[in-house]
């Protein structure tokens, strides 16, 4: 499993998008989360996502997916609507599914107003899709990066995988040695995986917001950068890690900058701004870490990440997919 490239897209997605609208705001374009669309005087931001690999909290985690992109746009997270494809009509795995996809939107305030449910023989296990919609103040895109902003980081790289890695892959975990107290201090991370609550500190400032999916941070970055035309140089080393991340990782032998990324958001941030957002996450209890600065492609440049001695231009593929494979 991997993204499709921008040029790929380009060819057979964002040139292929039916009729015009004039209340249109903002349309599929490579790295978006989602669209804006203007409703009297408003408006609105609409994402929506798949989610099928992580069976255990796959409820859980498709809420919080679903509501990031809508916050990483600046939206307030209000509506949902679910479709839910199961391998097989067993009642307890739909009770699972269900009962984690509404505790999770009654914890974050959103209705599920509609969708549809159906089984599938040729599936292995659950599969997710998630619409979720809510107002904006002020659409925040992926391509707004200026030359001279700052990247910021929320929390830290990998959250989502360390969760994932810490229920999908327990037993592995425990095989290769990982204690019991740090699996079950990584699968804690669940509650992290939203970012609702930094969203609303950064978007009246930030130029661009992105919420790291798969491919995680490094991918998330690349994808900022090419949607925004600019380049920005990471140093793995500036990227903030939590302890059981490291462990957890390591001992799945991936890379955590390269995992599957939601509970961080990227924020690129005016230097004159820095300071005063950094104070306003503090306040609310929320880690956030300068990563890197937002560098001109003009001239000889060229747009995209530079990391570990490489160029990224195009999508990283998710160590984590060969996990389950």
């Amino acid at each position: 499993m991997s993204k499709l490239s921008p040029e790929t897209l380009e060819r057979y997605i964002f040139s292929r998008t039916g009729a015009p609208n004039e209340d249109l705001l903002a349309g599929p374009g490579y790295g978006e989360d989602a669209a804006a669309i203007a409703m009297d005087g408003s408006t609105m931001v609409v994402s929506t996502d798949p989610i099928s690999l992580a069976a255990e909290r796959i409820g859980t985690l498709g809420v919080a997916i679903a509501s990031n992109d809508v916050a990483a746009c600046g939206g307030r997270p209000e509506w949902l609507v679910a479709t839910i494809f199961l391998p097989t009509a067993d009642e307890r795995l739909l009770d699972q599914v269900t009962g984690q996809l509404d505790a999770e939107a009654r914890r974050l305030g959103i209705s599920i107003v509609g969708g549809h449910t159906e089984t599938l023989a040729a599936l292995d296990r659950p599969l997710l899709s998630l619409t979720c919609m809510g107002p904006a103040d002020r659409y925040v895109p992926t391509s707004g990066a200026d030359p001279g902003d700052a990247v910021l980081l929320t929390k830290g790289g990998g959250i989502e995988a360390t969760a994932v890695l810490a229920t999908d892959f327990r037993d592995e975990l425990e095989d290769a040695g990982v204690d019991p107290e740090t699996i079950e201090s990584a699968a804690g991370f669940f509650d992290d995986i939203s970012v609702l609550p930094e969203a609303a500190v950064l978007a009246p400032t930030a130029t661009a917001m992105h919420d790291p999916t798969e491919g995680g941070v490094l991918n998330g970055l690349v994808e900022l950068a090419c949607a925004s035309e600019v380049r920005v140089h990471l140093d793995r080393g500036d990227v903030p890690l939590r302890a059981e991340t490291t462990v957890c990782c390591a001992a799945m032998d991936v890379d955590p900058l390269r995992v599957l990324g939601s509970g961080a958001m990227l924020a690129t941030i005016p230097r004159d701004d820095v300071a005063s957002v950094l104070s306003a996450l503090e306040d609310e209890d929320i880690e956030a870490t300068v990563i890197a600065t937002v560098d001109d492609a003009a001239g000889d440049g060229e747009v995209g990440v530079s990391f570990d001695s490489d160029h990224y231009v195009g999508s990283v593929d998710d160590d984590m997919y060969e996990l389950w494979e």
